[in-house]
């Protein structure tokens, strides 16, 4: 067992010294590890000691077979070596004498290679440059574009730069600087185009005044020509005008190169042959910055963020423009500013709208217009509300209306300035008014209130030349002689017919037709007539320093304007054209003014007649205790009779009814105050005496009213004023008590005037006077009857007066 067990390790080992004997060093390990890991490692080891051992005895044995030829070898070759040296020292010497020789030719071929070298970069170098040079040139133009303002030149030298050139020479390191730079460009040229339209708006904002003063005047001019001249209808004539009114605004955009002269490419000129340039007025405005603008900003595609920015900044323009000073309503001037500065705003815009597409359109002009339409109407309603001058009223009409027809050739609806006018119409009628009734105060304060007196031929036609009056008794009469009117009527009359003119002047120009002008100034007249001159003449007549002269003169005075007014019918029918008789005509209420003022004059006459009547009452100094019996009127009642007669006689110019009214108020009121006088409270005792005295007075004023004052009364009418007072005194002064108690309540009664009240009243004042001044008058019989009798008459008054209220 043991000896086949030494047999396969002597195999084995056997079998790994083979291996290591012809495997290559490298893998030797494997084949190591094997020994390594048996437990025959020292007998692998003396196995390995004797294979070595082998090896060398064969390596012995084939050294001293080949050893002769070794040494047969050295030996040649130390021979070989002194040759190889000699050989050395040769090619030592030649390497140093072509070492010598070559160096200038080595110096030579490295300058060649050097310029070889320069020559190569040279070359590389022109191409690259003659890439870059392209590029460097338009980078040059687009900076000098810049420089010059020509933004959008500049804008499509970029885009050429940026597309075209940039692409070729994007590897180069100021190409990328360039890349870089080109947004920077686009906003430097976006802002500085928006720069230029800052400074067009601002200009815009500037000349507004003048644009609109420009269009204005060419409104104006088109209008005269329009009425003298083609005698066309007005709405032929504004469509004519439109065209030419654009002409003064088209104005050319003017560069510096052809291509900034192509900025305006979206300009849509119309009719240019019939362009006609108006002195200066193509000067006033350049609109070649919100062009070039507008085609930068599309270019840029921000067309709609510039229409959004150029519209919100012309709505403020607008707001601003649209903002009246407060001071407007002062002169005519701040209204001619103010409208000045609106047409322009608005022409600008319409001219905008017509040399661009899109920028502006017809909605957002409609939209501005109705924005301003509305607040200039407020505007003119507060700032027109302040004017007291009519004339100023009047020219500020006239502006409006020259206003709505400038912008209507624009093609703006002005139908609302028109109805706005009418408004005004009527706060010019107002201001008329006021003006004509400090013109009527004046004439009325200024009268003399006496008939006009004419000394020749030449004065009366003169006279009536002002005034339509007919006469044929007093063109009879000799020279001199008088007009019944004083001077105040032809005055009157003349202002009446300034006032229908300056009615008619504010009519003109607003496309009333001629019904509508007719029925306007016949209202406005009737305002006149029957507020502004009837209150003149009211607050003349109420004054109290009136006399009766003054009134009786007035009440003739517009006897004759009333009679006046039918000529004031057809004065107004001959400036409309519209004859009376037409249908919805206004009359005119002269007649009822007239009437109404010389009523109210009648009524202070009687008025006034009554107090100076009351005046010489007041005079009145009766001894209501005398015992003597009087032979005439009291003083004081002759000098009223007086004044009575010369007043009355004044009134002969006077309508009959009027007098006989006045004369016929004046007694009945005398006869009043003379029984008021007479049982008056103060007056509690009276005499028989004194009784005859006021019986002579009563007398004194039948007598005066049996002489016929005023003619027109029939027989005894005036005296029925005075029959109270005459049936009561003859009562008392005949005593005839017996009469009066036995026929009253009869018709036919002699004292049926006399109220058993006013009887007792006075019955009892002279019952009072018996018993007191006669104080022994008990004594005597006589008087003791008397005093019976009165208390036996009173007693029966009272029975009367008491039977009657019951």
């Amino acid at each position: 067992m043991a000896e086949a067990e030494s047999l396969e390790t002597a195999a084995e080992h056997e079998r790994i010294l083979r291996e290591i004997e012809s495997t290559d060093t490298a893998c030797i390990g494997p084949t190591l590890r094997s020994v390594y890991d048996g437990e025959e490692h020292g007998r692998f080891m003396e196995k390995l000691e004797t294979r070595i051992r082998n090896h060398d005895r064969e390596i012995e044995k084939m050294c001293n077979f080949h050893y002769q030829g070794f040494v047969d070898s050295i030996t040649e070759l130390l021979k070989v070596r002194g040759e190889a040296q000699k050989l050395k020292n040769q090619v030592t010497d030649t390497n140093r004498k072509l070492q010598h020789e070559g160096k200038e030719l080595v110096i030579a071929m490295e300058e060649l290679k050097q310029c070889r070298l320069q020559q190569r970069n040279i070359s590389a170098t022109v191409d690259k440059l003659m890439l870059c040079l392209p590029v460097l040139e338009m980078y040059s133009k687009l900076r000098d574009q810049m420089k010059t303002k020509r933004h959008y030149p500049a804008l499509k030298t970029l885009e050429h730069l940026e597309h075209t050139y940039l692409p070729q020479v994007s590897h180069y390191r100021f190409c990328k600087v360039m890349v870089d730079n080109i947004p920077k460009l686009r906003e430097e040229i976006k802002d500085v185009s928006m720069s230029d339209l800052k400074d067009f708006l601002e200009s815009i904002r500037k000349h507004s005044d003048k644009i609109g003063e420009t269009a204005m005047k060419q409104a104006q001019q088109q209008r005269n020509l329009d009425n003298i001249i083609l005698q066309q209808p007005r709405i032929g004539s504004k469509r004519k005008s439109k065209k030419e009114a654009y002409t003064i605004f088209d104005t050319e955009i003017e560069s510096t190169s052809p291509k900034s002269e192509q900025d305006s490419g979206i300009l849509d000129v119309e009719d240019e042959e019939d362009d006609e340039e108006v002195p200066g007025a193509q000067d006033l405005v350049d609109f070649s910055p919100v062009y070039r603008c507008l085609h930068i900003y599309s270019v840029l595609g921000a067309r709609e963020t510039f229409e959004n920015y150029y519209r919100k900044q012309r709505r403020k323009q607008a707001r601003l423009v649209l903002q009246p000073p407060s001071n407007m309503h002062e002169t005519l001037d701040g209204y001619r500013k103010y409208f000045n500065q609106i047409v322009g705003f608005f022409v600008v815009e319409d001219h905008i709208l017509h040399t661009t597409q899109g920028l502006v359109n017809r909605a957002y002009i409609d939209e501005l217009w109705e924005m301003a339409l509305s607040k200039t109407i407020a505007a003119l309603r507060t700032h027109s509300s302040y004017c007291s001058d009519p004339n100023l009223v009047l020219d500020l009409k006239n502006l409006i209306v020259l206003f709505a027809d400038t912008l209507q050739v624009y093609g703006f609806p002005v139908n609302q300035l028109f109805d706005m006018l009418l408004e005004i119409r009527d706060q010019y009628s107002e201001t008329l008014l006021k003006k004509w009734s400090g013109i009527f105060r004046n004439i009325l304060d200024s009268d003399n209130y006496s008939p006009i007196p004419v000394t020749s031929e030449e004065m009366y036609k003169k006279v009536i030349g002002q005034f339509p009056f007919q006469d044929t008794e007093l063109e009879k009469q000799p020279f001199p002689k008088k007009f019944p009117f004083s001077e105040f009527v032809p005055k009157v009359y003349n202002q009446i017919k300034e006032f229908i003119y300056a009615c008619l002047k504010f009519s003109e120009d607003l496309h009333l037709s001629s019904t509508e002008v007719d029925d306007m100034i016949r209202k406005s007249t009737n305002l006149l007539l029957t507020r502004t001159l009837s209150n003149s003449l009211q607050n003349v007549i109420k004054r109290k320093n009136i006399g009766l002269t003054e009134l009786v003169q007035i009440i003739i005075n517009t006897t004759h304007l009333e009679k006046s007014c039918k000529y004031l019918e057809e004065f107004i029918t001959n400036i409309t054209n519209v004859l009376p008789e037409t249908v919805h005509t206004t009359k005119l209420y002269g007649t009822t003014t007239f009437k109404d003022a010389r009523h109210a004059a009648e009524e202070e006459i009687y008025t006034n007649l009554n107090q100076k009547i009351d005046q010489f009452l007041q005079l009145a100094d009766y001894d209501w205790m005398t015992g003597d019996l009087g032979s005439k009127a009291s003083d004081y009642l002759v000098d009223l009779i007086a004044f009575l007669r010369s007043t009355f006689a004044v009134f002969t110019h006077l309508p009959g009814k009027v007098a006989q009214t006045a004369c016929m108020s004046a007694c009945k009121h005398l006869a009043t105050s003379l029984m008021q006088l007479l049982l008056e409270a103060e007056v509690r005792q009276l005499t028989l005496g004194a009784l005859q005295q006021f019986n002579l007075d009563v007398r004194e004023c039948e007598q005066f009213a049996r002489s016929g004052p005023v003619p027109g009364f029939q027989e005894d009418t005036l005296q029925l004023a005075f029959i109270d007072l005459r049936q009561l005194l003859d009562l008392f002064i005949q005593w005839d008590w017996s009469t009066y108690l036995a026929d009253y309540g009869q018709p036919t009664c002699k004292y049926l005037r006399v109220n058993p009240v006013t009887a007792l009243t006075l019955l009892e004042k002279m019952k009072d006077t018996s018993r007191k001044n006669n104080m022994f008058a008990q004594f005597r019989k006589n008087e003791r009857d008397k005093q019976k009798l009165i208390d036996t008459v009173a007693k029966q008054l009272r029975g009367l007066i008491s039977s009657h209220h019951s």
